[in-house]
């Protein structure tokens, strides 16, 4: 990771999906193999985003991710759901936790690219982005239940906090030749909310 951002900043992580896992790397490929088979599109590289703030008194991590162990509050979990269907959530390896990790890490931040990106650098509006973890949206990940014709996941998670904290993301976009899926779901519910 680089050295922490000032207080007030705010920094956008492009990390690719999957960086030190395989097996999600794998599924990430295989997603996109079809999804741009369908789509008649070039595949592209898949991206996972991540934030870092810089708050008043404290740098924060803000991402999602597996649920790894019972140790949440260790890692600053606010906020926990369900992968692929609701009642397979009620197994750990099913369910997903949002974070706001005080002094915390990005896994795999070294392998980000194009990254960090500062999207805001004003205190106020970093304190309103660890704000709002806790009031995320938690439906399925991989599911488009809010009906937004995209799937909501991690990457919807850090699109609805930035514009819900009024950051202006209509230039933000993973590295070229790549994708974030979930993006536009964040962005859809977020518009929706204010």
């Amino acid at each position: 990771m680089t050295s922490a951002p000032p207080p007030g900043a705010v920094d956008l992580y492009w990390i690719p999906l999957g960086a030190g896992a395989h097996v999600v790397r794998l599924s990430g490929k295989f997603y996109e193999a079809i999804t741009a088979f369908i789509a008649r599109r070039p595949r592209g590289v898949l991206y996972h985003s991540a934030l870092e703030v810089g708050g008043a008194d404290a740098r924060f991590v803000i991402e999602s991710a597996p649920i790894r162990d019972n140790e949440g509050r260790e890692r600053g979990v606010v906020a926990e759901g369900p992968v692929g269907t609701t009642w397979a959530g009620r197994f750990r390896l099913f369910r997903y936790e949002i974070r706001r990790w005080r002094e915390g890490s990005i896994p795999d931040a070294n392998e980000a690219v194009s990254s960090p990106v500062r999207v805001a650098n004003d205190l106020a509006r970093a304190q309103r982005v660890l704000d709002l973890v806790s009031s995320v949206p938690i439906p399925v990940w991989g599911r488009d239940e809010l009906h937004t014709g995209d799937m909501w996941n991690s990457n919807s998670i850090i699109s609805w906090l930035l514009v819900r904290a009024g950051v202006d993301t209509n230039n933000l976009q993973p590295p070229p030749g790549g994708r974030a899926p979930g993006w536009d779901a964040g962005l859809v519910v977020a518009r929706r909310e204010i």
